[in-house]
């Protein structure tokens, strides 16, 4: 999800209805570089997260971008977890 200055992503098991992982900017790491929307905090917050997934043993997820397109910020939250191991 995006708001205007802030990216939130969550892992949810939605067979569950509960939520494994999330991150954003406005947690403890991102919050400490002052970090807003843009490619360069969606990058470091798709790493982020992928690498939490892989902590806990996720390998596979499935992307939901919800109503919005996939390109810009969220393409590039996405490509930083593809290279970091997340498989979608």
């Amino acid at each position: 999800m995006k708001s205007n200055r802030h990216i939130y992503v969550q892992l949810i098991n939605d067979e569950a209805g509960t939520t494994l992982l999330s991150d954003s900017t406005v947690g403890e790491e991102l919050r400490s570089k002052k970090a807003t929307k843009s490619k360069e905090t969606a990058a470091l917050l798709g790493a982020s997260i992928a690498q939490k997934a892989l902590g806990v043993g996720i390998k596979r997820v499935i992307f939901d971008r919800g109503p919005s397109t996939y390109h810009g910020i969220l393409a590039t939250l996405a490509d930083a977890a593809r290279q970091t191991g997340i498989q979608f």
